[in-house]
Formats: C-alpha cells, sequence, structure tokens
C-alpha cells in the first residue's frame, strides 16, 4: 500500500527481531569469498531519524531499540550485534537515528558483493536512492514492485542470494501475495536463502502465515516468533511479529536458543510476552 511510511514505526520491536536475524544472516553468508547477492522487496526510506514528527508520534522506537540502547549490564552475541549496528549510525549517547534493513545490508556487505532495492513509495523511494544509490556502485535501487519482479533477478550469478520480503501487510493479498512470490522464487532458486517477515495481528491471515511458510516446497527452514504482550481484545495493534528463514544458516537456531529469553525479557510491555523457536533441517 503506498500510503504506508515505515517512519512511523522505526526501531519497534518488531524491527529489533527483523533486522537482528537480518545481521546474523549477512554476517554469515560473507564468511565465503565467493560474491553475495542481497535482494530487499520493500526497502523503505533506509534508515529513519528518531527525531521526526513521525517518528515522535507513536515513538514504538522508546519500547524497542530505545530499550536496548542504554544496557550497561552484559547482554547475549545476537544483541551485541545488533546494537553495534545501531550505535555505528549514532554519534555520541543519544539515539538519534535508526538504519532500517538496507542500509545495515550496506555496512554489512563487501566490495564484490551487489545489493538490490525495491520501494513503490515515491517519498521513500526518492529518499532511499539519494541516500543508499548514489555513490555505491553495489546498490542499484528500484521503483518497482519487489513481489512481481523478484523472480526476474533469480538466480543470481553467483549462485549465492539472500532475500528479505517484508511487506507491510495492510492489503490483505499481501500475505497471498508474499507466498505466492516465494514458491515462484524457489522454483527457480531453490538453494536461495529466504527471510519473511510479518506481523502478528488478530487478523486470521496473520494468525495462518507461518503454516503456510512451512508448507512451503522447501527442505530446511527456521521461525522465530516473539510476542511482547498479550493480543488486543479491541483494535488492530501488533502484539508481536516472526520471522521465517528458508535454508537457514545451521548456527542461527543455536544463537536465537540463547539469545531469545534475553530479548524476549527485554522487551516485554506485559506478563503475557513470549517466544517460539523451532526449526526443520534436512
Amino acid at each position: 500500500m503506498l500510503s504506508y511510511r515505515h517512519s512511523y514505526h522505526a526501531g519497534n520491536h518488531a524491527d529489533v527481531l527483523k533486522h537482528a536475524v537480518w545481521i546474523q544472516l549477512i554476517k554469515y553468508l560473507c564468511q565465503k569469498d565467493k560474491p553475495l547477492f542481497v535482494i530487499d522487496t520493500h526497502a523503505g526510506a533506509g534508515g529513519y531519524s528518531l527525531e521526526t514528527e513521525h517518528a515522535e508520534k507513536l515513538g514504538e522506537f522508546r519500547d524497542g531499540v530505545g530499550r536496548l540502547w542504554e544496557r550497561t549490564d552484559s547482554v547475549s552475541p545476537l544483541i551485541v550485534d545488533y546494537l553495534a549496528i545501531v550505535r555505528a549510525e549514532n554519534s555520541g549517547q543519544r539515539l538519534r537515528y535508526y538504519p532500517g534493513s538496507p542500509r545495515i545490508a550496506q555496512m554489512l556487505l563487501r566490495e564484490q558483493d551487489r545489493l538490490r532495492l525495491f520501494e513503490l513509495h515515491s517519498s521513500d523511494h526518492q529518499i532511499l536512492a539519494h541516500k543508499l544509490g548514489q555513490d555505491d556502485k553495489r546498490v542499484i535501487v528500484y521503483a518497482d514492485d519487489g513481489f512481481t519482479t523478484l523472480k526476474a533477478l533469480l538466480p543470481p550469478s553467483s549462485r549465492r542470494g539472500l532475500v528479505l520480503m517484508d511487506p507491510s501487510y495492510e492489503l490483505r493479498e499481501d500475505y497471498s501475495r508474499v507466498i505466492h512470490t516465494l514458491r515462484e522464487a524457489l522454483q527457480k532458486f531453490s538453494s536461495g536463502t529466504y527471510a519473511i517477515w510479518y506481523p502478528q495481528l488478530p487478523k486470521l491471515e496473520s494468525a495462518q502465515m507461518p503454516k503456510r511458510l512451512k508448507a512451503l516446497p522447501c527442505e530446511s527452514w527456521l521461525h522465530v516468533s516473539l510476542s511482547v504482550r498479550a493480543p488486543a481484545t479491541q483494535g488492530h495493534g501488533m502484539c508481536g511479529s516472526g520471522m521465517f528463514v528458508i535454508n537457514p544458516p545451521w548456527t542461527l537456531h543455536a544463537l536465537l536458543q540463547e539469545s531469545m529469553p534475553q530479548l524476549s525479557s527485554l522487551l516485554a510491555q506485559d506478563q503475557q510476552a513470549s517466544f517460539t523457536l523451532e526449526q526443520q533441517r534436512n
């Protein structure tokens, strides 16, 4: 939906989970010298000031990255890596700026790697192209629909690829489009790593999403979700989110197993906070 602006939600609990996993995927895949081809199908603006009217209006970052920012006690390796990326985008002790998925990828990728970014919203596309696409030969920014264009970029010539798919899900059909797009992508590039983010909302489509993802034709997957509070009895508030990774690194499950209890505790908004972690390996 072209009205959606992630700047209202940047740095919230869902971003913490998504980007903590995203960082680990890129770090692992960059251990091999062979080039990595990274695609973000719904890139947004790339990064966000937390001092704008958009960010301050809802203030969701305060219960997300804000809860981790000033931690002085020991935190798990997953949180350490996540905070290192956020701190690298902020000078001094104050949290002012939050890097989105495209900026995180740009920070972690090497000279031989490539990054392809899709964003349809005209304002966010303009910001994204200015920030990331101007002086970096590794990056190409498209004003196009990542759902429809993904298949044309697969498989990459290096046969090593990572795809992030995280639409706003404001449209009901986004849930089905994710599944359809993944089926097509897996037919062309079954060995790629695909990371799918989804919200936990009081909607049937949201509740069914993990089951539909598990039914995709893939041999290995990992599913982690984080609920920060009890589901809303009224309204449509997001109580949590999940990340589903197809062909995940073999090290990711153990890292999340160590880190998720602490992350769940730090981001909990009530006593109903919880997490799930499951995997299927070939």
